[in-house]
């Protein structure tokens, strides 16, 4: 599976993943102290809804577009609409989307700093072109988990890393259980999310497994896009979260199926704790 971010950008997954993403940074903002937030899998940051890419799958339409034509938002959906508001001047027409960097970026205050790694080139060069003039934003052009190894544990000691990797590789689920465990050692009490896309349950479970063996509190959040398990593919959209903050469980469980029924989300969704419910 090749899941580069700017031919899906804005579809369900991201609406999930990036909603999420915003509850996260909203709870670590409620201290003055300064966090860090290190995207492992960063892309390019924003993506043109009408650029090559995102009009080759026109995943947007049943994703960000979908939302915002679904009337009413809930509150806990505020921070992540703004965040989508922000990037798009000639508001409420949609023509950009927000990777995870732009999202962050959009909600860290002046003490607070972005790590982006990102290994592709291309990707690399656009990022650092992106947040050229912005000293709270770093880019490493270097393989997502060795990056890891430099960069943790932060110097401010709180935050968040994001895993989203574009799943080119087969073994994929393999690399982040280790790269996750390595980290973990390094800083165990970081905040860690982890998105994987559903295709064949199968592996989906074994990889939740091996996550919840490495003995930190940790649940996941679902959303499935079609009912049925057809592994060729994308049925559904999960986030791992280790180390979640308070309430943050609950909140989801309110979300959730406020976002099934604005995306159409045919299979539903869950929230599982996989270790460690507080």
């Amino acid at each position: 599976m090749n899941y580069r971010h700017a031919y899906h950008a804005g579809n369900f997954a991201d609406v999930v993943k990036h909603a999420l993403l915003t509850l996260v940074l909203a709870h670590l903002q409620r201290k003055e102290t300064p966090f860090c937030v290190v995207d492992t899998h960063a892309g390019t940051g924003c993506y043109d809804l009408a650029g090559v890419e995102a009009g080759k799958t026109g995943e947007a339409q049943d994703g960000i577009v979908a939302l915002l034509a679904a009337g009413p938002l809930p509150p806990l959906l505020d921070d992540y609409v703004a965040a989508v508001r922000s990037v798009n001047a000639g508001w409420p027409t949609l023509r950009y989307y927000p990777g995870s960097p732009r999202i962050a970026r959009h909600m860290l205050r002046p003490q607070d700093r972005l790590a982006l790694v990102e290994l592709h080139p291309e990707d690399a060069d656009q990022l650092r072109r992106e947040f050229r003039h912005d000293p709270q934003v770093g880019v490493h052009m270097q393989d997502a988990y060795t990056a890891l190894k430099a960069l943790l544990p932060p110097k401010e000691r709180r935050g968040l890393v994001l895993i989203d990797p574009p799943f080119e590789v087969k073994d994929e689920f393999r690399r982040i259980v280790k790269g996750l465990g390595e980290a973990l050692r390094r800083w165990p009490n970081g905040i860690y999310g982890v998105w994987y896309p559903i295709k064949d349950p199968e592996p989906v479970e074994r990889f939740l497994a091996e996550i919840a063996s490495l003995g930190r509190p940790c649940f996941t959040a679902e959303l499935m896009r079609h009912a049925g398990d057809n592994p060729d593919r994308l049925n559904g959209t999960g986030l791992v979260i280790l180390n979640p903050p308070w309430q943050l469980a609950d909140k989801l469980a309110e979300l959730l199926p406020v976002l099934c029924d604005k995306l159409g989300a045919a299979g539903g969704s869950r929230l599982r704790w996989l270790a460690g419910e507080e």
